[in-house]
């Protein structure tokens, strides 16, 4: 009986993503829960298993999705062989749930196979490879490996200029990709000209209420955020919110990210009433429409507390610094990139209220960690060694302070310019 239940509830779940799709796959996540509990997910067909996937992969349910990627990968493997079509999708969908776990070597393993595969089995400029190519990319990203990252979509934006043209959307998609790329590598201006293309082409070809022209607009306000320009980074992020809550209504998750990008422009200007005014808007919403423990929803818990931070507010800031904290490490594990950095900004504060013994014993936890998870060499590693160094020197451990300070000067030498 329940394994008809979810046969029919998997059905009406579709491939498209607008709001009223995304709120009705929220209203299925407790029937679907309930209905599998008492069903072996051998017996049921691979697409229903796939569309159960995306249901807990959209409510940041992680551990359930990859539980079912899995199932889908081992089905179509027996069924079709490791090369079919079907069985590098399932692949690609766990690298996608590793990626969201902060797994990243193991998305990268498994990325770099689909990659492979889908060269052999349906060439280089199959639609599919030129995506997984792209995903690849995006995991380099988070590895810190942009010069890898960087040729990769190289390649995938002139190949798809090739087959598709200068202004197909997916080639578009592959330029915004670059332009990340090169944000992240501190290549700013290089950043801003391919934003500026990309955004122009999407207006001209997609039409400025677009979400993909509102998106290329939000990168270019990231840019330009970067390089200091606070004024013009703010005239576009209002103009992105209000075309979203025109386009999309106030409570989209495109909106409240718009809504939090701009609020974080206010505080960097120091506008820090009008950012708390925004950010407790965007954490409400986020509670009541993904819950409590919603990656996002810790996301703007953690952007208010910095606002309290910057207000001085530090008992308020240090609780939600703590529980945020404490959610990232029931929900995504001690080690997940995001739980290493909510014990990184839980440290910050302690250090503006002078617990320095506190803040370093977070510090040093971090350090080691992002070590093993993120390897010695990426920012984030580098940037808590810098941090810990602060803290020696402001507990008067000046020898210590300064063996650390020798190594983070020695590899920012060696790696180009990142945003902080």
């Amino acid at each position: 009986m329940q394994k008809c239940v979810l046969g029919i509830i998997c059905l009406s779940i579709s491939w498209t993503f607008t709001e009223k799709d995304h709120k009705y796959r929220r209203t299925l996540l407790q029937h679907i829960s309930n209905s599998r509990a008492s069903v072996n997910p051998e017996e049921l067909d691979p697409l229903i298993l796939t569309r159960m996937g995306l249901v807990y992969d959209e409510q940041g349910k992680w551990t359930e999705a990859e539980a079912l990627d899995v199932a889908v990968m081992e089905k179509r493997k027996q069924m079709h062989g490791d090369e079919h079509p079907d069985t590098l999708a399932s692949m690609a969908n766990l690298a996608s749930t590793y990626w969201s776990q902060g797994r990243w070597t193991e998305a990268e393993a498994l990325g770099v196979v689909v990659m492979k595969k889908r060269k052999q089995v349906l060439g280089d400029d199959h639609p599919d490879t030129l995506t997984s190519m792209g995903n690849l990319a995006a995991i380099y990203w988070k590895l810190g490996h942009w010069a890898e990252a960087e040729a990769l979509e190289l390649a995938v934006m002139e190949k798809m200029k090739q087959v598709l043209g200068d202004e197909h959307p997916d080639t578009l998609i592959s330029m915004a990709n670059l332009a990340t790329t090169y944000w992240n590598q501190g290549r700013l201006t290089e950043a801003e000209a391919l934003n500026m293309v990309v955004m122009e082409k999407r207006k001209r070809v997609l039409g400025d209420d677009h979400p993909d022209t509102l998106k290329s607009m939000e990168n270019l306000a990231a840019t330009y955020w970067d390089q200091g320009h606070l004024t013009k980074a703010e005239a576009l992020y209002v103009v992105v919110m209000e075309k979203r809550k025109q386009v999309l209504g106030d409570d989209h998750p495109y909106t409240l990210t718009s809504m939090a990008n701009l609020a974080a422009t206010y505080r960097d200007q120091g506008h820090l009433t009008e950012a708390e005014a925004l950010e407790v808007v965007v954490m409400e919403k986020r509670k009541r429409l993904l819950g409590d423990n919603h990656p996002d929803t810790l996301s703007s818990m953690e952007n208010l507390a910095t606002t309290y931070r910057n207000q001085g507010r530090l008992t308020e800031a240090e609780a939600l610094n703590v529980v945020v904290m404490e959610k990232r490490k029931r929900v995504l594990g001690d080690g997940h990139p995001d739980t290493l950095m909510s014990m990184a900004i839980l440290a910050c504060t302690y250090t503006y209220q002078g617990r320095w013994a506190e803040a370093e014993g977070l510090e040093v936890v971090v350090m080691e960690k992002r070590k093993q998870v993120l390897g010695n060499d990426h920012p984030d590693t580098i940037m808590i060694m810098e941090n810990l160094a602060d803290t020696y020197k402001n507990q008067g451990r000046l020898t210590e302070a300064e063996a650390l300070e020798v190594v983070v000067l020695k590899k920012r030498k060696q790696a180009p310019k990142q945003p902080i």
